[in-house]
């Protein structure tokens, strides 16, 4: 996890009485197929507002795209709003964690026509999308102790590794450690929506993948995007803009100084799928 500067969150354009914490109903529609939702974690953290942040996505109705620094003509990081302002995206999370050079991933990351790092690391989990075969589910995160990597990465254009917090049979395999940080992670639930999830106060992650597994939203895997400061979320849709900023690590003190958004290198952005043509 690469620091680049200590953020705080920034929400903006009007998050109104609708759009507090809650149970079931907590979801609030964006627009169809996408929904956000704000949820009070099961216990408070000793900073921030202890809630939990999740964009959910049907995959039917928004399709997900890998944007590479490293395949851009500019060759540089830029922000969540920057990447999504540039390729009319409706959302933008970390990829996942990078290295010191500022632009490769940590683990495998390709699409079709750009590979970022062709190196399959020890990580458990990997984001597919982008089928390459008829019939193959939209978006996948594939766990490699239970599925068959090797069989399923022919079938999709983009790849992306990262470290596994929920298994296959829904099982906790993070360790427990007392470090505590910001987090993004990416899930798909038990009708195989997306969730791009964004908690900027600090917790275990072994203790937040269990609220996760908690909450009504019907968590079936996840993996780990980033943490601390660069942990980040944007969403535009609904006529609000959420900008979600990252601020704690286990290195950072409580309460960070510095506001703002930090470049990132590698991102996961949605962006609506085509409306179908009608037959005359």
């Amino acid at each position: 996890m690469v620091a680049l500067v200590l953020a705080l969150i920034v929400l903006l354009a009007g998050v109104g009485a609708g759009w507090g914490a809650g149970g079931p109903d907590a979801w609030a529609l964006l627009e169809p197929g996408l929904e956000f939702g704000v949820f009070t974690a099961p216990r408070a953290s000793a900073a921030g507002d202890s809630r939990i942040r999740i964009l959910r996505i049907d995959p039917a109705r928004f399709e997900l795209l890998l944007l590479n620094a490293s395949a851009s003509p500019e060759g540089r990081g830029k922000t969540p709003r920057e990447w999504a302002k540039g390729e009319g995206l409706v959302a933008v999370i970390n990829a996942s964690m990078y290295q010191g050079d500022y632009r490769s991933s940590v683990s495998l990351m390709r699409t079709r026509t750009h590979t970022n790092n062709p190196h399959v690391s020890k990580d458990n989990t990997v984001l597919v999308f982008d089928p390459l075969q008829d019939g193959a589910p939209p978006v996948q995160i594939v766990d490699r102790t239970c599925q068959d990597f090797d069989s399923e990465r022919l079938r999709y254009g983009t790849l992306v590794q990262s470290i596994r917090m929920v298994s296959c049979g829904r099982k906790n395999v993070w360790q427990k450690r007392s470090e505590e940080w910001s987090t993004a992670a990416i899930g798909l639930d038990d009708r195989q929506r997306v969730l791009f999830i964004h908690v900027r106060s600090p917790y275990p992650t072994h203790d937040l993948i269990n609220m996760l597994l908690a909450l009504p939203i019907g968590l079936q895997t996840a993996m780990y995007v980033e943490g601390g400061p660069q942990a980040q979320l944007y969403v535009e849709g609904g006529g609000k803009t959420w900008e979600l900023v990252g601020t704690h690590g286990s290195a950072f003190a409580l309460d960070g100084g510095i506001v703002g958004a930090s470049p990132l290198p590698n991102v996961i952005g949605v962006r609506r799928r085509p409306a179908p043509v009608s037959a005359n």
